[in-house]
């Protein structure tokens, strides 16, 4: 799925249609006298990959939060799977979220805690699905193992599958390779892919830019708050990039400095 979005961040050129698994206007967050979320407008149609990229402290996190019902808008609405962000119980279903830090217990082994998850999302199966994932991410000999014992990489692993094990609509991760080693990293990109193919809209945050160059259909590059620029990363790298040779590294870092040097 390719769709040109215009750099402006407007909802007028993409609210045509009308059919978005994500759908933001104006949505902000302020803490105190700080704008941590400057008035952001997003459209995401279904089944779309949407890589969310930006500095340390753009306000990655703190709009994911927003969008999975975790922190209260200031300002501002969101819709995601066609419900409001602000009706937390109609949304949990809907969306998986797997944080940066993964909400695991210590003292649960690996399946214990993915059938948690299962059992708290109401997933009725033969645990297929949970023994297919594992194997995916050859987990299956240590996942009767307590998580206390595992590494970060593992812990990573777990973290995905009990947001995915419901099949959610909408799944939004925050650095989802993060700890994996290029073997279980290049599983991770082909199981978003496998996702997105079969209709799973994903909001992808990674500080990774090859990742997201490799599995996004488009990306959001947001800076202080500002949603600068909204484009495939083949559309933003042939408008901003400097040579036919130019990666999206090359344009992030161009585009977060020229903005710096705007507000000195």
């Amino acid at each position: 799925m390719r769709e040109h979005i215009s750099r402006t961040g407007s909802t007028e050129d993409r609210d045509v249609g009308g059919d978005y698994a994500v759908k933001t206007d104006g949505l902000t967050k302020r803490f105190g006298d700080t704008t941590a979320v400057g008035r952001i407008n997003i459209r995401i149609p279904k089944g779309e990959v949407y890589g969310f990229l930006g500095p340390n402290g753009a306000g990655k996190t703190t709009t994911m939060r927003m969008l999975t019902g975790l922190t209260r808008p200031t300002d501002g609405s969101a819709e995601v799977a066609g419900v409001s962000v602000a009706d937390r119980s109609e949304l949990a279903p809907r969306i998986g979220y797997a944080p940066d830090t993964p909400p695991l217990y210590e003292q649960l082994t690996g399946w214990e805690q993915i059938r948690l998850a299962a059992d708290v999302y109401g997933v009725d199966d033969d645990e297929t699905d949970t023994e297919q994932y594992l194997a995916r991410f050859d987990m299956l000999e240590d996942a009767h193992s307590r998580i206390s014992g595992y590494s970060k990489g593992m812990r990573q692993k777990i973290n995905v599958i009990q947001a995915v094990i419901h099949s959610p609509e909408v799944l939004f991760l925050d650095e989802p390779t993060g700890g994996l080693d290029p073997r279980a990293a290049n599983k991770m990109e082909e199981l978003l892919s496998e996702l997105s193919e079969a209709g799973t809209t994903i909001f992808l945050s990674t500080h990774i830019l090859e990742v997201a160059e490799r599995a996004a259909d488009r990306v959001g590059l947001l800076h202080e708050g500002e949603l600068l620029t909204q484009e495939s990363p083949e559309e933003l790298v042939a408008d901003v990039g400097e040579s036919e040779d130019s990666g999206l590294n090359e344009v992030f870092l161009k585009l977060t400095q020229e903005r710096r040097g705007d507000t000195e």
